[in-house]
């Protein structure tokens, strides 16, 4: 039996980004299950937003041909998402939307079909960016990603962390980790 992987990322470049602290937070739980986690910074795969000219022209940017890489080969998603205007943010939208793309020898959607994520939010509005997971969930689900019904949204993000990076309400904290235990048990059984 293979180790599964789980790739966690925020959707956010933020330096200081509450949800580049909540996955973190999540990518433990899923350690503690026993599954490998890589957690990654969209910042570090700039790419301009998708543009189907220039895929034609010039193929996918080096950047989203690494995201897509690493898309491919892990087995499940921890996505911890900020809301932007009742969304879904661009830098994720957009990430997924260069993911998305077909290469050649390759199936349709081969970076999220059959891939199960866990979906998370923080945000200073009171809902704590409930309103942009849905967009999320229902964008993963229709590519053909299994997003687990859990899921977290921390409101009022700028007063719930400690300094550390951990939430200060440990109900909360826990929940987040379970999420991410969860997914990372539901690969295990899948890999069985």
């Amino acid at each position: 039996m293979t180790k599964p992987k789980i790739l966690a990322f925020a959707g956010s470049t933020r330096t200081d980004s509450f949800n580049k602290k909540l996955v973190k937070i999540a990518a433990t739980g899923a350690i503690e299950v026993g599954v490998d986690v890589t957690v990654v910074d969209l910042r570090d795969y700039s790419m301009p937003l998708y543009d189907g000219d220039l895929e034609q022209k010039e193929g996918l940017p080096q950047n989203a041909r690494k995201l897509k890489a690493l898309m491919l080969s892990h087995q499940g998603f921890l996505i911890s998402s900020p809301e932007y205007n009742s969304s879904i943010s661009g830098v994720l939208k957009n990430a997924i939307d260069w993911a998305s793309r077909q290469s050649e020898g390759e199936n349709s959607l081969a970076c999220f079909k059959d891939k199960v994520a866990g979906i998370m939010s923080a945000s200073p509005g009171g809902l704590g960016g409930l309103r942009g997971l849905v967009h999320v969930r229902s964008i993963l689900e229709n590519i053909g990603v299994l997003v687990i019904p859990d899921q977290m949204a921390i409101s009022k993000a700028h007063e719930a962390f400690n300094a550390d990076g951990t939430l200060k309400d440990k109900k909360q904290e826990e929940h987040v980790k379970k999420i991410a235990a969860n997914v990372a048990k539901m690969l295990i059984k899948l890999s069985a």
